[in-house]
C-alpha cells in the first residue's frame, strides 16, 4: 500500500512536471517567434514605406515593374535570411507579392478583413492560427499596416509552427526517457526505503496480533534510533507491563484460591466430621472454636481484598491533620498489652516525645497496627521489640524493629507483594493471608510517605516508614497526599 501510493505520487508528479515544463517551453518559443517575427515585419514594412504615402501601393507596383522586382527581392532576401515567409498583401487582402516568387503556394491568398481589421488596432499584431483560414496549415505571423492605417497595404512576416512541432517531439521524447529513468530509481529506491520502514512496522503488527492471541512474551527487535525504533521500544515496554500484569493477575486468582480453599477445606472436614460421628459430642466444642477461627480468618481475609480494591481504586478519602503520631504508637501498644505479656516480649524505646505529623490517623494507625502485630508474632519469648520516631527535616520515621528469625535477603524486595510468604520471614508466615504488608504499603503511598524493611538473618527486622511533618510547612505537605495508592 506504502508503495503503490508512493508510486502515484510519484507518476502524478512528474506529470505535472511534464505539463508545466510544456507550458513553460511553447510560451517560450512562442515569445522567441513573435520577437523574430516582429523584427522581420518591421524590417519589410520599411521597404514599401515611400511609395505608401504618394500612391496605393498596388497601382504604384502595377505601373512600375522594374520597382515591382527590386522590392521582391528585397522582401525575398529579408525572408532567406530569416527563414520566414514575407508577403505583401493589398489594402483589400490579396497578395501583391510574396518572398516565394509570383508562382508560390500563397498566390491566390486573400486575408479576411476580420484580420485586416486586428492589425489596423495593434501596431504589433502577432497570432498563431491560419489567419481565420487564409494559410493551409497554422503558423506563427507577425504583420504590419503600411502607413499606420493599412490603405497602402500590409506586410505579414510568417513561419510554420511545424518547427515547434519537431521541437516539442524531441523535448517529449526526451521528457519520457528521462521521467521513465527517474521512476525507475525511485522505484526502486521507495521499495528500499519502504521495506526498510514498514519491515519493523510488520514485526510490531505481528506482535500485536501474538498479544491477541494471549502470547505476552513475544518482543520487537530495536535497530537503530529513529521514530520506528522508538516506537519498537514503547511497544517492547507494554509489552513487559502486559505481561507483568498478566503474571500479577494469574498468580492474584491463584493465591485467593489457595488462601480462600485452606480455611473452607478445614471447616468443611471439621463439620463434616461432626456430622458423620468421627468427632465425639464432648470435643465438638473445641472444634466449633476451630471452626469459628477459621470462619475468622476467611472474614478478615475478604475484608482486607476488599479493603486494598477500595484503596486502589482511589476510593478512600485521604482525611490528613496535625496530630502527635505517639497517640497511635502508644495507643496500639496499649491495646495488645496482654499479648505482650503472654508472648514475654519485651518492650523498648516507648519514650512519647511529642511528634507531630501530617496524616490521617486512621491510616497510620492500621499500619502500625499491622506491622506490631507481625512484630508480635514473630519475636520470640524473652525477645524484644524496639520503637522509634525520627525526624529528618520535613519527614518524620517510624520504625518497629524486633528480634529473631529475620527475613532472607533474597524475600526482601517482595515482602510488600501481594499473598507473598515466606517461612524463615519475619512478616510472611503460614497464619496469616500474605495481604497485611502490601496494605501497609498503599497506606503509607496514601500518606505521602514511603515504607520498607531491613533484616539480618538470625538477628532482626525492622520496618520502616516516612510521615509528612506537621508546622509552619503544613500547608505545603498536602502536595504529598496522593488521591490514589501506588500498588
Amino acid at each position: 500500500m506504502y508503495f503503490s501510493t508512493t508510486a502515484v505520487l510519484l507518476i502524478a508528479s512528474i506529470t505535472v512536471m511534464g505539463l508545466i515544463q510544456m507550458y513553460l517551453v511553447i510560451e517560450y518559443f512562442a515569445g522567441e517567434r513573435k520577437k523574430a517575427l516582429s523584427v522581420v515585419a518591421d524590417v519589410a514594412a520599411g521597404q514599401p514605406q515611400a511609395l505608401a504615402h504618394s500612391a496605393e501601393l498596388k497601382e504604384a507596383l502595377a505601373g512600375r515593374p522594374e520597382l515591382a522586382e527590386t522590392l521582391r527581392q528585397s522582401i525575398a532576401l529579408i525572408s532567406r535570411s530569416s527563414s520566414t515567409v514575407v508577403m505583401l498583401v493589398g489594402p483589400d487582402g490579396r497578395l501583391l507579392l510574396c518572398s516565394e516568387g509570383p508562382n508560390c503556394p500563397h498566390s491566390q491568398i486573400v486575408v479576411p478583413a476580420s484580420v485586416l481589421a486586428r492589425v489596423e488596432q495593434d501596431s504589433a499584431y502577432f497570432e498563431l492560427g491560419t489567419l481565420d483560414g487564409a494559410l493551409e496549415k497554422s503558423c506563427y505571423t507577425a504583420a504590419r499596416a503600411l502607413g499606420g492605417d493599412g490603405q497602402a497595404g500590409y506586410v505579414f512576416a510568417s513561419d510554420t509552427a511545424d518547427a515547434l512541432g519537431i521541437f516539442f517531439g524531441d523535448m517529449f521524447s526526451s521528457f519520457v526517457l528521462s521521467g521513465g529513468l527517474m521512476l525507475l530509481i525511485s522505484s526502486v529506491l521507495s521499495i528500499l526505503f519502504t521495506n526498510r520502514l514498514t519491515g519493523p512496522l510488520r514485526r510490531i503488527a505481528e506482535a500485536a496480533r501474538r498479544f491477541g492471541d494471549g502470547d505476552f512474551s513475544v518482543r520487537v527487535p530495536v535497530t537503530g534510533d529513529d521514530e520506528v525504533a522508538q516506537l519498537s521500544v514503547t511497544f517492547n515496554a507494554m509489552a513487559r507491563n502486559l505481561e507483568a500484569i498478566d503474571s500479577s493477575r494469574a498468580s492474584f486468582m491463584g493465591n485467593i484460591a489457595h488462601e480462600l480453599r485452606t480455611p473452607m477445606t478445614t471447616i468443611k472436614g471439621f463439620i463434616d466430621g461432626m456430622l458423620d460421628g468421627t468427632i465425639p459430642p464432648e470435643m465438638r466444642q473445641h472444634y466449633l472454636a476451630l471452626v469459628s477461627q477459621e470462619v475468622g480468618r476467611l472474614a478478615r481475609l475478604t475484608q482486607n481484598m476488599l479493603d486494598i480494591t477500595k484503596l486502589e481504586a482511589g476510593e478512600y478519602q485521604v482525611n490528613a491533620r496535625s496530630y502527635d503520631v505517639w497517640e497511635t504508637l502508644t495507643g496500639v501498644v496499649f491495646a495488645a498489652e496482654q499479648r505482650i505479656e503472654e508472648a514475654g516480649v519485651e518492650l523498648q524505646g516507648l519514650a512519647p516525645t511529642r511528634t507531630p505529623v501530617y496524616a490521617d490517623p486512621d491510616l497510620v494507625y492500621q499500619v502500625v497496627y499491622n506491622l506490631f502485630d507481625n512484630a508480635l508474632k514473630f519475636t520470640p519469648k524473652g525477645g524484644e521489640i524496639r520503637l522509634g520516631v525520627h525526624k529528618n527535616g520535613g519527614e518524620v520515621t517510624v520504625s518497629i524493629q524486633n528480634t529473631g528469625d529475620g527475613i532472607a535477603a533474597d524475600a526482601l524486595p517482595f515482602v510488600f507483594d501481594r499473598f507473598y510468604k515466606e517461612d524463615k520471614s519475619r512478616g510472611l508466615n503460614t497464619r496469616g493471608s500474605g495481604l497485611g504488608l502490601h496494605i501497609c504499603k498503599v497506606l503509607v503511598g496514601l500518606s505521602g510517605g514511603k515504607i520498607w524493611a531491613e533484616s539480618t538473618e538470625g538477628e532482626f527486622c525492622r520496618f520502616s516508614f516516612t510521615l509528612p511533618c506537621a508546622g509552619p510547612d503544613e500547608g505545603k505537605n498536602k502536595k504529598y497526599l496522593r488521591g490514589k495508592a501506588e500498588p
